[in-house]
């Protein structure tokens, strides 16, 4: 299809679908949408788990029905906006393995702004017929695994030619029935196996654990509802001049009643608040401690929140004084509750009990955020203020007593990253050799395997330089050693034979040619050899076998005085003058990549950048010399 009519992607947002992989043709389309309606409660009520306790960026993970439309039929889909947070991405790229592997019968298909992201991933391994215009509607995930629909060749009857976009449908017909033959290499599923490791637990470990001074009315709303940190945290991270105008009064949220609590950030929210610089106004009413106060980074996070509040709540109507209907009240909800208790989310607790009355507000609470029907289409700032409305007058006294028992707050050492974790990080990812001179430092007694290892390092980067040199490349640009082609081998004698007549048969012209072309190189070379370009190359027999003291064999630019001097003849120092010893390819190459890795000075460079699409990573440079 022709990028110029793909519908633009929102920036940021990834795009869901679940498709039946058999739909029921007999079926009419009352009952089918019935089916995927029920689908969606099933889906919901699996996945409830793992969504209750997870803070999104700015959407949640979100299922509705989507009727037929053009050539997709219906399905169900949603889209959510990670920002800055690509861990929302990947965590419902999970969500999907996990949806499909419990539903065998559904096929998902997921994209952003990217296109097909989960591809860009595994670029290394793809083969060469996939590109951004070939894989749409290839790539699904069915019964949990990474599926892509291959391309029609000889050795492969199987596919859809390369050329041809196929429609849903087709693709789904085709994955039905053959969809062991459309199962991704497992270098591609490695891949994704791999970007995937540690969900769901890795949801949780990415959470971070702050205390804060925050006014009571915002500690009361987070203890109900902790996802609402993520839109005062992108309040006040993306705040404007009209926006702290509404922080002067502080009406909503009067810092005089300010507590210490135990607020829950994700990674990526506790950095953007953490790091960013603000210095209230004077009449906010907020005051902070000095910087060498144990506390003032407590005050400093509270101060920077109840800013957030304080904005998000400005920005919305009030609530309706008319409470929500309870979930209850829902025709969907004894279906949801039924599908929970199915699955075990109560984990087998007493009913009336407080750990169940517990996940009842929790699944209460994400029932109205995941149903449409019940979600009454509030903002955020207005579902804080609804919950201030219909909370409980709260107890200054009784939450100052609560901040003994608060749990320890977590480190932030993951903060700092410096660069010889982002080394780390890279040569892992790649793959690549990463030689550092921390390691000789540590154990000196390995310095013969350390420099054999940095010899060997060395030794990778001429090698990898010359492949990459080597490497076939075609009109869509070079390519890399390691990008095996997929494709059958041709062959074709006729081609190659007429090749070589070509190469073989000069003619006398073409001879005579050829001689005077290397005559004039010869006389190029030699005119070269007494210049300082001449003299910058590294040279094979006279480096290695002439020491630099030598007068047996003298250094270029002083022949002729020392040749005399050692009683070397003039016609033969003449003649060995006039000998070009062969260049150290290998010494030439290495000399000038290290010198433009040093003008780099650390920096991204055109050395540095070949170096790591070749998978080698170097230390820095730390000799002053």
């Amino acid at each position: 299809m022709d990028a110029l009519s793909r519908k633009a992607a929102q920036e940021d947002v990834v795009q869901y679908k679940l498709f039946l992989i058999q739909p029921d043709d007999c079926a009419s389309q009352t009952n089918h949408e019935q089916r995927l309606t029920r689908l969606v409660e099933d889906i919901l009520a699996k996945v409830a788990p793992l969504l209750m306790k997870y803070i999104w960026q700015h959407q949640s993970f979100n299922l509705n029905y989507q009727p037929e439309k053009d050539d997709i039929p219906a399905h169900v889909g949603g889209a959510t906006k990670f920002g800055d947070n690509i861990e929302d991405e990947w965590f419902i790229v999970y969500l999907l393995q996990h949806i499909t592997e419990a539903f065998p019968e559904l096929a998902a298909r997921v994209e952003d702004n990217d296109g097909e992201f989960i591809l860009i991933e595994a670029a290394d391994y793809l083969p060469k017929w996939l590109s951004p215009e070939t894989s749409e509607n290839r790539v699904f995930l069915h019964r949990g695994q990474l599926h892509i629909l291959p391309c029609l060749s000889r050795s492969n009857t199987v596919g859809i030619p390369k050329d041809t976009v196929p429609s849903v449908p087709q693709a789904l017909a085709l994955l039905s029935s053959n969809a062991k033959d459309c199962l991704a290499i497992p270098k591609i599923c490695s891949v994704l196996r791999k970007r995937l490791e540690g969900y769901p637990e890795k949801s949780t470990s990415n959470l971070h654990r702050a205390h804060c001074f925050l006014p009571a009315g915002i500690a009361t709303v987070l203890a109900q509802r902790p996802d609402l940190i993520a839109p005062a945290v992108s309040s006040f991270y993306l705040r404007d001049p009209v926006d702290l105008q509404a922080c002067r009064g502080f009406k909503t949220f009067p810092p005089d009643t300010r507590v210490l609590t135990s607020v829950t950030f994700t990674r990526c929210l506790y950095a953007q608040i953490q790091q960013q610089a603000f210095t209230p106004a004077r009449d906010s009413g907020f005051t902070l401690p000095a910087r060498s106060d144990p506390q003032h980074k407590s005050y400093e996070l509270g101060m920077k929140l109840a800013h957030g509040f304080e904005i998000l709540c400005n920005k919305c109507n009030a609530p309706s004084s008319e409470p929500d209907a309870p979930a209850c009240c829902s025709p969907q909800w004894k279906g949801f509750l039924e599908n929970l208790k199915r699955n075990g989310y109560f984990k087998g607790q007493l009913e009336g009990s407080a750990p169940y009355r517990e996940l009842m507000t929790s699944a209460e609470n994400f029932f109205r955020l995941s149903f449409s029907s019940t979600h009454g289409g509030l903002s955020a700032g207005g579902e804080v203020l609804q919950l201030l409305q219909n909370s409980a007058p709260f107890d200054l006294e009784e939450l100052r007593k609560q901040e003994s028992q608060l749990v320890p707050a977590d480190s932030d050492g993951w903060l700092d990253f410096n660069d010889r974790d982002l080394d780390l990080m890279l040569a892992e990812r790649n793959g690549g050799v990463c030689v550092t001179k921390r390691t000789q430092e540590k154990d000196p007694g390995k310095g013969k395997e350390e420099g054999e290892e940095a010899v060997f390092s060395l030794v990778a980067v001429s090698q990898g330089i010359k492949s990459f040199l080597s490497a076939t490349s075609s009109h869509k640009g070079a390519e890399l050693p390691w990008a095996n082609s997929n494709d059958p081998f041709s062959f074709d004698p006729e081609s190659v034979a007429s090749a070589m007549d070509k190469l073989l048969g000069k003619t006398e012209e073409e001879a005579e040619t050829l001689d005077d072309l290397r005559k004039y190189m010869d006389q190029m070379d030699h005119e070269l050899m007494d210049t300082h370009i001449g003299k910058s190359f590294h040279q094979k027999n006279r480096d290695k076998e002439c020491p630099p003291n030598s007068s047996t064999h003298p250094p270029k630019g002083e022949a002729r005085s020392q040749g005399e001097k050692a009683g070397v003849p003039e016609e033969e120092e003449e003649e060995e003058e006039e000998e070009i010893q062969p260049l150290d390819v290998d010494l030439n190459l290495l000399t000038n990549l290290l010198e433009s890795l040093s003008s780099q000075a650390g920096l991204a460079g055109p050395a540095s950048n070949l170096l790591q699409s070749l998978g080698i990573h170097l230390p820095p440079n730390n000799d002053p010399s």
